[in-house]
């Protein structure tokens, strides 16, 4: 892979030319294809954009290294004398295979999101499979979290209210989310102020809601969680599949509040459900009545997996940006 980049100020490795002769030996989708000689291709993923001052939001951002990984930190404009931000650490998704903090898309959102809050961003730029195959991205997600919550930076010493730690992802990014959640010295930190899961991505052996029951399908729905996490045990992993019978008791997530996203054509979205039924289950309340155990649902018609990615300007993206942002503001 070659390392040259048209902007020398942002040198971000670009695919070599691809070889004629040199053939696809495993493909999923849009994200990712492998070839014979071991190079790797992100077909679906944009030329990474650097950060800075955005000057439609106001925001300015910065990118921190972490070692194994790093950070773009989103400051919205504060004014003299306001109280200290919430602090989101965001996890991209793709699949833990593709995409970064420096995709133009997240990019976007986080500044839209660190403005509309306002917020302090934290953006976290992990390592992929299968150059890095997980429990790596989890590591590295996790790392950048307790970095955030130790307020070695000085954006976050200055304005980052530690009271209001937010965790929020799509997709593989919230399936981290998750993870992050449970962990023991996370619980033992402080109590997360909540998780917001968009489209998260679950799976397991056994349907849930209207997912199809065929064994092809449930298989073919697990099939890049097992070249991402090749030491898996399998679909029930309680990674993929945090209702798993054996799998931590979701009463132990270390967040005040949750906040789950589905869409409704997205293949994922019973899964969502189920999840945000789980979790209000475990706090002891119906997913109808839930607003005690600070658990929400948010079911986006009409539209599928991370729409407001590629549809940013829709209304039903504006829609679930200020549903985020009421979240993030709640007391």
């Amino acid at each position: 892979m070659a390392s040259s980049n048209s902007n020398p100020a942002f040198p971000f490795p670009v695919p070599a030319p691809a070889d004629p002769a040199d053939e696809v030996v495993r493909e999923f989708g849009p994200l990712l294809r492998i070839y014979k000689s071991g190079r790797v291709e992100r077909p679906l993923v944009a030329p990474p954009v650097g950060p800075g001052h955005d000057a439609a939001t106001g925001v300015h951002s910065r990118d921190v290294d972490l070692g194994a990984c790093s950070v773009r930190l989103y400051l919205p404009p504060v004014a003299d004398g306001a109280g200290k931000l919430p602090v989101v650490v965001y996890v991209h998704g793709g699949g833990f295979v593709a995409e970064s903090a420096a995709s133009p898309s997240y990019h976007l959102f986080l500044n839209r999101l660190a403005a509309a809050c306002p917020a302090l961003g934290v953006s976290v730029d992990y390592r992929l499979a299968p150059e890095h195959p997980l429990p790596a991205g989890y590591d590295d997600c996790l790392a950048a979290l307790k970095w955030a919550l130790s307020a070695a930076d000085p954006w976050v010493a200055a304005h980052g209210d530690l009271g209001r730690v937010f965790v929020a992802g799509d997709s593989a990014g919230a399936n981290i989310c998750h993870h992050l959640a449970m962990q023991p010295d996370v619980r033992g930190h402080a109590p997360l102020k909540g998780a917001v899961l968009i489209h998260p991505w679950f799976w397991g052996s056994e349907a849930v809601g209207e997912e199809p029951r065929e064994p092809a399908f449930r298989a073919m729905g697990a099939g890049l969680w097992f070249f991402a996490c090749p030491g898996t045990s399998d679909m029930d992993d309680p990674r993929m599949n945090p209702m798993a019978p054996g799998a931590p008791g979701l009463g132990a997530l270390a967040c005040e509040r949750v906040m789950v996203c589905a869409a409704e054509g997205d293949f994922l979205r019973w899964r969502g459900r189920a999840y945000a039924e789980a979790v209000a289950a475990a706090r002891g309340v119906g997913l109808e009545d839930a607003g005690g155990g600070g658990v929400e649902l948010l079911e986006t018609m009409g539209e599928g997996h991370v729409f407001y990615l590629f549809k940013p300007d829709c209304d039903k993206a504006k829609e679930m940006l200020d549903k985020m942002v009421a979240f993030i503001n709640a007391p």
